[in-house]
């Protein structure tokens, strides 16, 4: 059973400044458009509770793309660790219900969470986790970090976190940082209550977008920096987790039903892929990336 309710207010101020065209054809909706309206959306955070678990599982069927993963089981492993890990909703207005079990039906827009991967490393989805992580950097990683990434899945005496950060795209990213910062903090409590939560190592799973190999290369002419115009990050605070890493391979999801990034793209813009960039660095690093992540992004 879910424990109780634990709430955090988040409060973001999203800016709309989208040019809207002023010509309407009679068939659409005479609808009024505010340009440069800011619009105050209020989040709070939540333990994840029963309810969520179709939300929670679509947000890691957009992570692991095209991977052959009991994604059903790890929703269930995040929900039934409810002292570890937070879910985005929009704030109740209404204060006297917000601990009701009826509070728990809302949209969820988005998870953060850490898995320990290596105490539950038998469990059927951690272990197809486990083999997933060890075959794509069989495949793509360099030898040095393919070595590195064995090490760590292999030693049980330097436990290993999978570092869950999810939410829609068009959630601003300064809501990372108080996510991030009280996922350290049910961390720690965690681990001094001699929970499986002190970890030696993270992976962070990061969803990327890059131009075609074709393109890069022409972009090389018109760019005096190729990767700045080469990658585009689902979440822009995953690309300060990049700078602290031990080490980190990526492969390619391709396909037309990857939802991790939106747009509107015109004929002249560059056609892009889907990948997966998987990042192992020290736990012990975590305290100071988030302050980077406040600093740069919060």
């Amino acid at each position: 059973m879910s424990g109780p309710i634990k709430r955090r207010e988040i409060q973001e101020e999203i800016e709309d400044d989208e040019d809207h065209s002023t010509e309407e054809s009679d068939e659409e909706d005479e609808e009024e458009v505010e340009q440069g309206m800011e619009i105050q959306v209020e989040f709070e955070g939540r333990n994840p509770q029963d309810p969520d678990f179709h939300r929670i599982k679509n947000f890691l069927q957009q992570l692991f793309l095209k991977a052959h993963l009991d994604l059903g089981g790890l929703a269930d492993l995040i929900i039934s660790q409810n002292y570890v890990g937070s879910v985005v909703t929009q704030a109740d207005d209404d204060d006297e219900n917000s601990d009701d079990e009826e509070s728990t039906g809302q949209e969820v827009f988005g998870i953060t969470t850490v898995l320990n991967i290596s105490e539950r490393q038998n469990v059927p989805c951690i272990k197809q986790l486990r083999d997933l992580l060890r075959d794509h950097a069989e495949e793509h990683a360099t030898d040095a970090t393919n070595t590195m990434i064995k090490s760590v899945l292999e030693n049980d005496s330097a436990p290993l976190g999978l570092l869950i950060n999810e939410r829609f795209i068009n959630i601003p990213a300064q809501i990372s940082v108080p996510l991030l910062e009280n996922l350290l903090s049910e961390v720690k409590r965690a681990a001094q209550k001699k929970m499986p939560f002190d970890f030696s190592y993270y992976i962070l799973i990061c969803k990327l977008k890059k131009a075609k190999e074709e393109n890069r290369k022409k972009g090389k002419d018109k760019r005096n920096n190729d990767e700045e115009y080469d990658v585009i990050w689902s979440n822009p605070e995953e690309e300060i987790f990049a700078e602290d890493a031990v080490c980190s391979f990526e492969f390619s999801v391709e396909t037309e039903s990857d939802n991790g990034l939106t747009g509107t793209w015109t004929e002249d813009d560059d056609e892009l892929v889907s990948y997966r960039r998987v990042l192992l660095f020290e736990a012990s690093k975590l305290p100071e990336i988030i302050r980077k992540v406040k600093s740069k992004i919060g």
